[in-house]
């Protein structure tokens, strides 16, 4: 399997996988770039995974739907039942399983940026780690902005996407990551790990490389929305809601500092 990431507007990535006849593409927001490497390397496309509904994840769909009618098309149930997703699409709910270009897939529910967001994920096979398609739920140093979800089931979505295997590769839907990595060094100005990977994917982008895929082991030691538990995180954010004269988040009460780490990381510039 080979796995690719289409650039797309200023800052996506549309994922592609595919066994050199056949392709998977995740989340296609525009679908130009799709058609482009899909004509480059002669490949069908077998199948569309989408994990919400916002544009620039679903801008594409009907047009690679008109121009390969026999790809399936998968999305999540709860917004296919709300009418924030329209057209022919397969409905996906937590705990599915699929069968595409001889790998399975998991469906994962991750409310939170959208109420009826999913994630997909497929495991390690023949020496491959295992991959997740993640969409705007987990960033590499972030997360994805509450707009339809609570702090709650964000926490408890990204808490789901942890407990995969560490080396599982992460493959998020933006390029945010140098940005993230700002707002997660002023978070934990001491934290050693994230000081060379913010090192490290300074020097990728300079040389016009993506910083993605992360992998879960990586944001498990750098990303300050995964670690809510960790005392230093947890004084940051006390000192930051005491300096902007807001309730202070109860010592241990993760959920409460993973809503005022989004508040804060909303509103840092």
């Amino acid at each position: 399997m080979h796995l690719l990431a289409i650039p797309a507007f200023d800052d996506n990535y549309i994922w592609m996988l595919h066994d050199g006849v056949q392709a998977l593409v995740v989340d296609p927001g525009d679908a130009a770039p799709v058609l482009a490497t899909l004509q480059s390397l002669s490949l069908r496309l077998a199948g569309i995974l989408v994990t919400h509904h916002h544009g620039d994840h679903v801008g594409g769909v009907s047009t690679l739907q008109q121009a390969w009618p026999d790809a399936a098309v998968y999305a999540p149930s709860a917004e296919l039942a709300s009418g924030k997703i329209k057209g022919e699409y397969q409905g996906l709910c937590g705990g599915n399983k699929l069968r595409l270009l001889d790998q399975e897939l998991s469906v994962i529910e991750v409310p939170g940026h959208t109420a009826g967001h999913i994630a997909y994920f497929i495991a390690a096979s023949a020496g491959a780690a295992p991959l997740l398609f993640c969409g705007d739920t987990l960033f590499s140093g972030g997360c994805g902005r509450l707009f339809e979800g609570t702090p709650a089931q964000m926490h408890a979505s990204l808490q789901a996407l942890l407990a995969l295997p560490a080396d599982t590769r992460v493959c998020c839907a933006h390029e945010y990551t140098l940005s993230n990595l700002r707002f997660a060094v002023t978070v934990e100005p001491g934290n050693e790990a994230l000081a060379a990977y913010q090192h490290w994917c300074q020097d990728q982008r300079k040389q016009g490389r993506s910083t993605l895929p992360s992998t879960l082991a990586n944001e498990a030691a750098i990303n300050p929305f995964l670690r809510c538990d960790v005392p230093g995180v947890q004084a940051s954010v006390r000192q930051w809601q005491r300096e902007q004269s807001l309730p202070i988040a109860a010592d241990g009460d993760v959920v409460a500092i993973f809503a005022g780490l989004r508040q804060w990381k909303n509103e840092y510039r």
